[in-house]
């Protein structure tokens, strides 16, 4: 956990992709000027570890088993669920600290970016916002069973890379179109990096964060 200032009334969770911890985008924080206007505690939870089936069951820190190559569609369930039972269970606690649901973020990247979009269109009070990078929308063929109504007006940054080789762009773009079909104020940018961040979507985030806190 980070906080940019005393007694922080915004928070951002953010999400890491597979494989990684939540130590990988704390370097960003200090680029994040929407965060330096205001206090802003920044928290960055570790997915459990686990066997991925796609990697030849190495285990390796994983907010849910990718059961094969059509990584939007072979997913493990339980473990889905279970890591949406656990951020939700985060948000909660920023919740209980004082943060208010209309100054919290949820944020992830990758397989982060999609528990961000499942859990945070879940809540039957809304986020500030919703920001997945890099990702896919987990069950969108039962979008409108499992999000809540409530959260239907929340502000969603989507961004993903042109030369994506982990999860390609047309799964974002599909991710998009579906959000967008169902009512959501979607905000998509694409530029020209592989599976990863760059300046100027540092800089997109930040100018989102601006506006939805303001």
């Amino acid at each position: 956990m980070r906080e940019t200032g005393p007694d922080p009334k915004h928070a951002v969770i953010w999400l890491h992709g597979l494989g990684a911890d939540g130590h990988d985008f704390e370097p960003i924080v200090p680029h994040i000027t929407a965060a330096s206007a205001r206090p802003v505690r920044f928290v960055f939870p570790h997915a459990p570890v686990r066997p991925v089936t796609v990697n030849g069951g190495m285990a390796m820190r994983a907010w849910y088993d990718i059961l094969g190559m059509t990584i939007d569609r072979d997913q493990d369930q339980a473990g889905i669920a279970a890591s949406v039972a656990s951020v939700d269970s985060l948000i909660d606690d920023q919740l209980a600290s004082g943060i208010s649901a209309d100054r919290l973020v949820l944020a992830g990247f990758s397989q982060g970016g999609a528990i961000a979009l499942r859990c945070g269109l879940a809540r039957s009070t809304p986020l500030a916002g919703i920001m997945a990078l890099s990702c896919y929308l987990l069950e969108a063929a039962s979008l409108n069973e499992w999000s809540a109504s409530a959260s239907a007006a929340v502000p969603i940054f989507l961004g993903h890379g042109e030369h994506d080789p982990v999860v390609p762009l047309a799964l974002g773009q599909a991710a998009g179109k579906t959000l967008e079909q169902a009512g959501y104020p979607v905000e998509f940018h694409t530029w020209p990096m592989p599976h990863s961040v760059c300046p100027e979507e540092i800089q997109a985030i930040d100018r989102w964060l601006q506006r939805i806190w303001a």
